[in-house]
């Protein structure tokens, strides 16, 4: 056995993938991908983030989300219900894992994306 180590698949993200010919494969899903392919993908991931919801779906800025648990809020008395539908999120750059700023009635706050849903 060889101590090359491949990428993980890009569908399914096993790690479970080997070399055939010029393609390689994810022996979990069966994906087929070039390594170019590879390559291109980690190229534009370097240089943007990508924010997912707890359900593993991508969030841009301007989406509606969820939430899916009860948050306490530092500083005030308030909690965040779940349920509750929050409108026109932004992605600014992540501080302590709060990815998504959003505005509610008492005030701008940093969420993390693990307790939001995509509405």
């Amino acid at each position: 056995m060889s101590g090359e180590t491949f990428p993980p698949c890009p569908v399914c993200a096993a790690g479970n993938t080997y070399p055939d010919g010029v393609n390689l494969v994810c022996a979990d899903c069966g994906h087929e991908w070039t390594a170019a392919d590879d390559a291109a993908v980690g190229a534009t991931a370097e240089g943007s983030q990508v924010v997912r919801d707890a359900n593993g779906t991508p969030l841009s800025a301007g989406d509606d989300v969820i939430l899916i648990k009860d948050l306490k809020v530092k500083g005030a008395a308030s909690t965040l219900k779940k349920g509750t539908k929050i409108k026109s999120i932004r992605l600014p750059e992540a501080a302590d894992g709060h990815d998504v700023e959003c505005r509610l009635d008492i005030g701008t706050i940093m969420l993390k994306s693990e307790y939001l849903k995509k509405a």
